[in-house]
């Protein structure tokens, strides 16, 4: 019986006995399918099998995930028992990192938690946009203290859902954050990003990203790159010290989950696992309906083969909250 195989915009017809292996051919890297066809070879078997499951166990191999077949070495690692158990949308428990009407987002504080509650999440970090963004209504000292009162107010409202206090802070040109240490003690978390001067040189982007990651109140790095994706390129920056100086700091590395961003690239996912950075799921969410879009983050994540130990905000609430403090310690 023939089965029909749709990819690449191309509509294959394919044996039963071999539609596996060619499902696996059409939509796996070349990278991969070469890989898996030497050792299928060198096992004295063949490409065929009715399923993706058969064709991996004729290679003497468990069944690798569509997201990692991109021959970066995972069929070494299934080989050898070493595959990750890839996180999954569910386990993340919070958000971080949510604008509001306090700054450029479209939703009020209450309804962005409430908006998150209803989506099951048991914590919120709100993160609106400091003094610098001036375009983006960025908060001067007071608005902080006010949105502080607020949160407090409106956490009495959603007792089973936890506020973090947080700040999208900028980082300067030369480095420096956009607020002096005694107002990033205020909150419970700092996401340092890039906002402006994206025409740096590498040599100064990347001194300027590391310089901010030494900072003590900061939490995470946000969108790494800056990349809008279509519309604008990463600045010029060193990803692998920046990795560097965001482990040396024990800071968190953000996953953008925004569509237009998507950055953290996965590329650099494994690079920044082997250097034991941590990673927090974000949605960026300018919207409730933004809350939405966390799982295309872990999609990305998932393609760089992180796992639920490798992001912090598959933490239970508690569990979280001590995180938090203990990194400001």
């Amino acid at each position: 019986r023939g089965c029909r195989i749709t990819a690449r915009s191309v509509t294959r017809m394919a044996d039963a006995a071999a539609y596996g292996w060619e499902l696996l051919s059409a939509t796996g890297s070349a990278e991969h399918v070469q890989e898996l066809e030497r050792r299928l070879v060198e096992r004295g078997g063949s490409p065929a099998g009715e399923s993706e499951e058969a064709v991996y166990a004729a290679a003497g191999l468990p069944a690798i995930p569509p997201e990692l077949r991109e021959g970066h070495g995972e069929i070494e690692l299934a080989g050898s028992g070493r595959l990750p158990v890839l996180i999954e949308a569910g386990q993340i428990q919070g958000i971080f990192h949510n604008h509001t009407v306090w700054s450029d987002g479209a939703a009020t504080l209450e309804q962005m938690v409430e908006a998150a509650r209803s989506l099951g999440y048991r914590y919120i970090g709100i993160s609106d946009h400091s003094q610098a963004a001036f375009y983006a209504n960025g908060l001067k000292e007071d608005r902080i203290r006010a949105q502080h009162a607020e949160i407090d107010a409106v956490q009495k409202t959603f007792p089973d859902i936890r506020i973090f206090k947080g700040i999208e802070a900028d980082i300067l040109a030369d480095g420096a954050m956009d607020y002096p240490d005694e107002i990033l003690a205020t909150f419970d978390f700092v996401i340092a990003s890039v906002h402006s001067r994206f025409n740096l040189s590498e040599e100064d982007q990347t001194n300027r990203i590391c310089r901010a990651l030494a900072n003590p109140f900061v939490t995470m790095l946000g969108h790494a790159t800056g990349r809008l994706l279509l519309s604008r390129d990463a600045y010029q920056v060193d990803m692998k010290k920046v990795l560097d100086a965001a482990a040396a700091h024990k800071k968190i590395v953000e996953i953008n989950a925004n569509p237009h961003r998507l950055d953290l690239d996965w590329r650099l996912c494994g690079y920044a696992k082997e250097k034991g950075v941590t990673f927090s799921i974000n949605p960026d969410a300018h919207s409730t309906d933004g809350l939405a879009d966390v799982p295309f983050g872990v999609n990305v994540a998932r393609k760089g083969g992180v796992t639920v130990e490798d992001v912090v905000n598959t933490l239970p609430v508690e569990a979280m909250a001590s995180r938090l403090q203990a990194m400001r310690r």
